[in-house]
């Protein structure tokens, strides 16, 4: 059977796991028996040919596929002679990764279609000619950036020992590991020393000379690399590693290795460059744009200050000095967030869009949504975006945290040739970490027939401009389609056997060598730097809820570490999700900005496709639910038990380490309660909170968003602003009572956590508000936003907002019963399910 449901008829072909290989020389066998064989060349001069499910004739040319990988459209095999036009291979193979055959793009006929496709496949030829030469450091830096954290919190030092970093160096290739005391400062290349000088003088060989630059260090068991001028603790892994109180896990790997990966890509490279590229029609003309239009704008305190007079002259004198003495009407007019607008027609806008000093990145945002179609005023956010570059850093951080939003004002540009396409384009094929990123964001909406031609075309762009990075990406389309499948066959069988027949039966699927190579050995989608290794089949289930989500868990190469678990979820939309855990990632960077480090624990989520796509399972946590009803005889009573979750973190944590697990509960929990009050986070039962045995509280499952609270005969289940409840201070307070010394600086991060986000208010409304084209049932129109301004307090003074929020957190602990009564009602149902 292939493809799971089209019988395969031909007797020759019984097995659909075997490889194309394995089939030609089964045909070849057969072909003896023919009388015109001798008539034949050699096997290697013939390949397999199919019709993919993109309805074009694809070589497969890879004879380690097997057949059940292949897919085709109808289970037929044509034998060919072996194609000398890589090109048109190289057209299948876009097409299959991206879901849209190419050859749909030929059929429209559409001159800005093909004016589009010129352009962009112009760009990405400039950047694949650019990487040819490139050394293996500068490959290293284009395809593994270094990770790092955009703000290092004022308070690291006290999680350090005696000052110090201690770290673990592994030497590759042997059983050498060497632990460290360093400074946090010491930058990479000084730590290479220090390990290759210990290994010499532990292996008498003190006189040998090694040059520590002929070495990079690899995080042990990612496919991310430390190395650069910048300090050790700038970097993310070891910052995070020194903030949970783990060993950082390092390994010395030579050069060479790097050298021997970067060659392999640079002859991908270079077949592409020698390809033979369509004829594509020359661009069209710039496209003339009418000269009345009428824009309306803000004014922004920084295009104000470079328009004031000099000593010698009023604003008016200056403004008009700008356009050659020639007098116009300036209207001002104040608006929600104390700016101003100006009215003026496109002549005059270009004007000043080149006198005007460039926005923050995250002002420029703004300019991107409905408001602003002109193509000018676009253009001019994003060259304000493209300053979007960390001070001294090598990677595009800032840009990753809106990207989500970019792709979706993709659906404002009025061309399809436009500045911000350029940009995301231009920016993922410098970066393979947003190429990732962008990659996902487009793919996971190819379906929508509104957007299916735009994004397509930027995705084809991206893969002509990265075809090495186009194999890692179709492993991982193949890992989705192979878990939708096995999804698909275990709702298929729910209601016909128990749970536990139906684990037996994924895991007998697991064990099959379509399955278990097809899931094995790949980058994850959520996070390029993650090796999903080898499946620890025996750990992998399902879950109840209706779509029956598929847990999927590997081993870990990292000595010691956890196991890595991903769940793949077909049937829901996680793009709300996605949104409101960008927003808390995003939070967590401005109060650390702000000095203040809250320990938000903003798991990855990726929408993968129409209603499916993965979220990161967070290692050693369990829900509040599970927690609460280990601790209980009776489930009705395992709710109001107060000391449960106290008695589970002394569980795990003894002496010293439960004052700093109790201190990492204090924080995150002050996070969370600010953060799902302001985004008005509902459905928050004791299966959606969760914690870590280090202390550290997160929430997950944002179905509920933007004070959606859910109801039952018209009465409202959660009737708190925000979850705060009497077992979470008896963990703040460590189980005393008469402990308001730790409550009242729980309730001061609170307070100063909000304060910060309500000075970044517009930047909230802004992301949210450039959302508005995804379709997310919690967001559809602008009214859906005014729940943030009436958190935030927006139109109210400091001192106003500030009074609200203490009257809110004094309700959500007044009316924290209900809280509890409600977890009973979830509790008594979740055990009488199981």
């Amino acid at each position: 059977q292939l493809n799971n449901n089209i019988p395969f008829k031909d007797p020759l072909v019984k097995d659909t796991l075997i490889d194309n290989e394995l089939c030609s020389k089964l045909l070849w066998k057969q072909a003896h028996t023919y009388p015109l064989f001798h008539l034949l060349m050699e096997i290697d001069s013939y390949m397999f040919s199919c019709v993919n499910q993109t309805a074009v004739h694809e070589e497969l040319e890879d004879e380690t596929r097997r057949l059940c990988d292949v897919r085709p459209f109808l289970p037929v095999l044509k034998l060919v002679t072996r194609n000398c036009d890589p090109g048109e291979k190289l057209d299948s193979k876009i097409g299959v990764l991206i879901g849209k055959g190419l050859h749909e793009f030929d059929a429209l006929q559409d001159p800005e279609v093909n004016d589009f496709r010129s352009k962009m496949r112009r760009i990405s030829e400039e950047k694949i000619q650019s990487l040819v030469g490139l050394s293996w450091m500068d490959w290293l830096k284009h395809t593994y950036p270094p990770e790092q954290e955009p703000v290092v919190p004022e308070n690291f030092q006290d999680k350090l020992y005696s000052g110090n970093l201690v770290v673990a160096v592994h030497f590759d290739n042997c059983q050498d590991v060497f632990s460290f005391q360093v400074s946090p400062n010491m930058n990479p290349i000084k730590l290479n020393e220090l390990a290759i000088r210990k290994r010499l003088t532990i292996h008498g060989k003190e006189d040998e000379e090694i040059d520590p630059a002929d070495y990079v260090l690899q995080v042990s068991g990612r496919l991310e690399y430390v190395f650069g001028d910048h300090p050790l603790i700038q970097f993310q892994y070891i910052h995070n590693c020194v903030m949970n109180r783990t060993l950082p896990q390092l390994t010395l790997v030579e050069c060479c290795t790097i050298k021997k990966m970067c060659e392999q890509e640079m002859i991908a490279i270079e077949v592409a460059i020698n390809r033979k590229s369509s004829n594509l029609p020359l661009p069209l003309p710039p496209k003339k744009t009418r000269a009345t239009t009428v824009i309306l704008l803000k004014i922004y305190p920084s295009w104000i200050s470079s328009l004031k007079c000099n000593k010698n002259g009023s604003f008016h004198e200056t403004f008009n000095k700008c356009f050659n003495g020639l007098l116009y009407q300036i209207v001002f007019l104040s608006s929600y967030f104390n700016c101003n607008l100006i009215v003026f027609f496109l002549k005059q806008l270009q004007a000043l869009l080149q006198i005007w000093p460039k926005l923050l990145p995250r002002e420029a945002l703004e300019l991107l949504d409905f408001n602003y179609p002109d193509q000018y005023v676009r253009e001019y956010a994003v060259g304000c975006l493209k300053q979007m570059r960390l001070r001294d850093l090598e990677h595009d951080e800032e840009l990753s945290q809106y990207l989500l939003q970019l792709v979706q004002v993709l659906k404002y540009e009025p061309f399809l040739d436009c500045a911000l396409s350029r940009f995301l384009l231009e920016r993922a094929l410098a970066n393979r970490r947003i190429g990732q990123m962008l990659f996902w964001h487009l793919r996971s909406e190819i379906h929508i027939p509104a957007v299916s031609v735009q994004f397509g075309l930027i995705l084809e762009a991206y893969c002509r401009g990265s075809v090495a990075h186009m194999k890692v990406l179709a492993k991982q389309v193949e890992a989705l389609n192979k878990m939708k499948t096995l999804n698909s066959l275990i709702k298929l069988n729910a209601m016909k056997q128990s749970k536990a027949k139906g684990k037996d039966a994924m895991h007998t699927c697991l064990k099959q060598n379509a399955y278990r190579e097809a899931l094995s050995d790949l980058q994850s989608p959520l996070n390029p730097s993650v090796i999903l290794s080898e499946l620890h089949v025996e750990k992998c289930k399902y879950m109840d809820s209706k779509m029956k989500p598929l847990w999927i868990v590997y081993n870990n190469k990292m000595f010691g570490g956890d196991l890595v678990g991903i769940i793949f979820k077909n049937g829901d939309d996680l793009r709300q999700d996605m949104l409101t855990l960008q927003i808390l990632r995003l939070m967590d960077v401005l109060w650390k900005e702000a000095g203040l480090d809250l320990r938000i624990l903003p798991y990855g989520c990726l929408a993968t496709g129409d209603h499916s796509g993965l979220i990161e399972a967070v290692s050693g946590s369990e829900t509040i639910a599970d927690i609460q009803l280990n601790s209980s005889n009776v489930a009705a009573a395992a709710a109001f038990n107060k000391d449960a979750l106290l008695n589970w973190l002394k569980e795990y944590n003894l002496g010293d380490d439960l004052d700093r697990a109790t201190e990492e509960f204090t924080l995150s929990c002050a996070g969370y309660c600010v953060a799902t009050y302001v985004l008005g986070i509902g459905d928050r039962h004791s299966d959606n909170i969760m914690v870590r045995k280090n202390g550290q509280l997160f929430h997950i499952d944002f179905g509920h968003i933007l004070g959606n609270f859910k109801s039952k005969f018209g009465i409202k289940r959660e009737r708190v602003p925000f979850i705060l409840t009497y077992d979470f201070i008896h963990v703040i307070q460590q189980g005393k009572t008469g402990n308001t010394e730790k409550f009242g600086r729980f309730r001061q991060y609170c307070e100063e956590a909000y304060l910060i986000l309500r000075k970044h208010g517009n930047l909230f409304i802004t992301l949210f508000a450039l959302m508005l084209t995804a379709g997310l049932p919690e967001l559809t129109s602008v009214k859906d936003i005014q729940y943030l301004k009436d958190s935030l307090a927006l139109g109210k003074s400091e001192e106003e907002a500030l009074k609200q929020f203490k009257q809110k957190f004094d309700e959500a602990l007044r009316e924290s019963w209900t809280t509890k009564v409600n977890w009973m009602a979830h509790t008594v149902r979740k055990d009488y399910r199981s």
